[in-house]
């Protein structure tokens, strides 16, 4: 794979990372900088990491790992889909979704299973893994970045209906993962 490519694969992984960045950025509104930096941080180191160790496992990887991809995803995103809905219901709460150090993992893991198959694929095609996953890593981090505050441009909406929102979104990614 040549860096156009490289970079074309980053973009396409950062996806998943935007749109979860974009659904916390509707419902955060305590500090926004601090969260969208640990959001991006998270999704953007799991980005960078995955693709190594899929680099690194290839061969492992086909046999024990790939066919459990799609349902360890669809069960994180469900899970954090179920807790941003059930948390719009909350009356008192003090946080409007979770971002917490292992929410922060388990959305850094949920969105990065794809870029262990890109690096079983880098393996493939005879590249080295350092430079492409520094760009995968630095790519979803600005993504991120961008999807947080995004959803923050749409806050006026009433914070239980985008929560709610927020949820399906997350619940939707899920089920795509399994389809």
């Amino acid at each position: 794979m040549n860096y156009t490519e490289i970079i074309l694969l980053a973009l396409a992984l950062s996806v998943d990372a935007c749109v979860v960045s974009f659904t916390y950025g509707l419902c955060f509104e305590q500090n926004r900088k601090l969260n969208s930096f640990l959001l991006a941080a998270f999704t953007g180191i799991f980005q960078g990491i995955m693709p190594c160790f899929g680099y690194f496992l290839s061969n492992l990887a086909k046999e024990i790992i790939s066919p459990y991809g799609k349902w360890i995803i669809f069960l994180i995103f469900m899970f954090l889909g179920i807790k941003f809905i059930k948390e719009a219901f909350q009356i008192n709460k003090k946080m409007p979704n979770c971002i917490s150090i292992s929410c922060l993992f388990m959305v850094g893991i949920a969105t990065s299973i794809d870029a262990f198959s890109a690096g079983i694929s880098l393996f493939l095609y005879g590249n080295s893994i350092l430079i492409p996953a520094l760009i995968i890593a630095a790519v979803t981090f600005c993504n991120s970045i961008l999807g947080f505050f995004a959803g923050g441009k749409l806050r006026k909406f009433p914070s239980k209906s985008l929560e709610i929102t927020a949820g399906i979104i997350l619940i939707f990614l899920g089920i795509k993962a399994i389809l």
